[in-house]
């Protein structure tokens, strides 16, 4: 009995032999080939080149590459500054449909919306109003009447708009009081158009560069429009003591006095503040600074303290407010 069950073992001994053999040879051209050998001798292939008969209107970058400016006699660098803090809700910096702005003497309506939107809805306040109509112009953003000018224009911020109501260069409390209870009421059914498409492909944009050890903002827009908005903002924004809060605005000398806590400071590890002077993380005092050139606007943030900020700790608190402007 022994002798047949070991006939029968030596016969598959044969076929174990060969199935080794194929299967070693799987490993190395079948399903168990180690691909990483066919990279050794990998060699580059041409750069695909496109017929010269196809039409170039088809085709452009993927993704491209943004040139950097330059400007100045020893190369100073520019930079784009890029999208502001998230005004997600709950954030406190959500704005509302229509708001106010205030400069001096001069009031007016920041609304929420393109300029091709609010205006159909100025030409109904006209008509509700029963206003006479001397003059009208979509292409100006113009409206005369008896009573008031009515005048249209893009906001400071993308896709909103700015509304004045005047008469002789000055602003006519009870024309944008009205205004601003019309467009506030139309808030829900308020729509956007295809003009913010045309006016974000032509806008100037603000440019951070650096003149010497300082940065400063470089804004496309004139000081009083700037300085209003840059004083809501803050406003709202800048209400937490010992991190960053609003402690004074000039309007006449259009400055701004805040207290800041920067991300140098915050960036601390408690072994960095065990052998420093300060046993705790520190705030300073910092002035922003608004000054015209021409018809723009220059920011500048100036050390009032006597602790140190570096010009990336500047350049960190000019992106941080220059956001509220886009």
């Amino acid at each position: 009995m022994s002798s047949v069950l070991e006939k029968r073992a030596l016969k598959w001994i044969p076929l174990a032999l060969a199935a080794t053999v194929t299967l070693a040879g799987c490993a190395r051209d079948g399903y168990y080939h180690d691909r990483n050998l066919d990279y050794t001798e990998a060699a580059p292939a041409p750069p695909l080149v496109l017929p010269e008969t196809r039409n170039t209107q088809r085709y452009r970058d993927a993704m491209p590459v943004p040139q950097a400016g330059l400007q100045g006699s020893r190369v100073d660098e520019v930079a784009r500054i890029g999208p502001p803090p998230s005004l997600a809700l709950g954030s406190g910096l959500e704005p509302e449909y229509v708001e106010r702005r205030q400069a001096g003497d001069q009031v007016w309506l920041v609304v929420a919306a393109d300029p091709g939107a609010v205006w159909p809805q100025l030409e109904g306040f006209v008509r509700s109003r029963q206003l006479g109509v001397q003059e009208s112009s979509a292409t100006q953003g113009v409206i005369v009447t008896p009573q008031a000018t009515l005048r249209l224009q893009s906001a400071l911020r993308a896709g909103s708009s700015e509304v004045r109501c005047e008469q002789g260069g000055q602003s006519v409390e009870s024309c944008v009081a009205a205004l601003e209870q019309y467009l506030g009421a139309r808030s829900a059914t308020a729509s956007a158009s295809s003009w913010t498409a045309q006016r974000l492909a032509s806008e100037q944009t603000l440019q951070m560069r650096q003149q010497g050890d300082e940065w400063e903002v470089l804004i496309p827009q004139p000081i009083e429009r700037v300085w209003a908005e840059m004083n809501h903002y803050l406003a709202l924004d800048f209400t937490q003591e010992g991190q960053r809060d609003l402690l004074e605005a000039s309007a006449d000398d259009y400055e701004f006095l805040v207290e800041y806590m920067t991300e140098t400071e915050r960036g601390r590890n408690p072994l960095q503040i065990v052998f420093s002077q300060d046993v705790r993380r520190m705030s300073q005092n910092i002035r922003l600074v608004l000054q015209p050139e021409g018809n723009q606007t220059v920011l500048r943030a100036v050390n009032a303290s006597e602790r140190g900020f570096s010009a990336d700790d500047q350049r960190e608190l000019l992106e941080r407010v220059s956001g509220y402007l886009r």
